[in-house]
């Protein structure tokens, strides 16, 4: 049994490393359960035999891609939440730097997430509520807790400019503009943060505010 163990697991390991590829390359639509057995080099009925069907094996390459991503966000939060205390601005533009370096090292799970908003796999229509939905509220609820001049609806529409914004930069194939993209990002999250406002001056007739359209004459 312990001798048997490790090659069983390394061929499920096989098996989901085979499926994450496909399915990020090509979507779950895309490919057949014979196209991932080939791609892991085993036998359809040792694919069955280690993870079910091609439903069963693409929840649990959404479940592990969820797993890392959330691990990665908590871990950047923690850091958020700490330098936050201090300086506002450059622990939010620090955090949008933490997620595009996930991104970037694990380019299969925006690759995955982009094929479900293109229609892809819509059978499995409660992925977003079960895995999309509770991390993004974890991170909304952290912002509104660091940024209490925030409102909810604008770090919710803050978390998902990010993500659709540097899942679309991760798929475009224009790595080589990182540095610029980062740049763009970091103006980004501090704009939609309202953190790159000037501090009220009291000694100015409107407190420094920004000027209103309905202030117009």
């Amino acid at each position: 049994m312990s001798e048997r163990q490790p090659t069983v697991d390394a061929s499920r390991s096989r098996i989901i490393a085979a499926a994450t590829t496909l399915f990020a390359e090509y979507g779950y639509d895309g490919t057949t359960a014979r196209r991932i057995a080939t791609e892991a080099k085993l036998n359809m009925a040792t694919v069955a035999y280690h993870v079910g069907g091609k439903a069963d094996l693409y929840r649990e390459v959404m479940r592990v891609a969820h797993d890392s991503e959330r691990a990665a966000v908590g871990a950047a939060l923690d850091v958020f939440a700490r330098d936050a205390v201090n300086d506002p601005a450059r622990a939010a533009a620090n955090f949008a730097d933490h997620y595009l370096d996930f991104c970037l090292e694990q380019p299969h799970i925006p690759a995955l997430w982009m094929r479900r908003w293109l229609a892809d796999a819509a059978e499995f229509a409660d992925l977003e509520e079960r895995y999309t939905r509770p991390l993004l509220e974890t991170v909304r609820d952290a912002l509104i807790t660091a940024l209490p001049d925030l409102t909810a609806n604008e770090a919710e529409l803050a978390v998902w400019t990010v993500l659709w914004t540097t899942h679309g930069f991760c798929r475009s194939m224009i790595h080589d503009q990182v540095p610029r993209f980062r740049a763009h990002l970091r103006g980004l999250v501090l704009r939609q943060l309202r953190l790159d406002e000037p501090a009220p001056n009291e000694g100015s007739p409107d407190g420094g505010r920004r000027p209103d359209p309905s202030d117009r004459p």
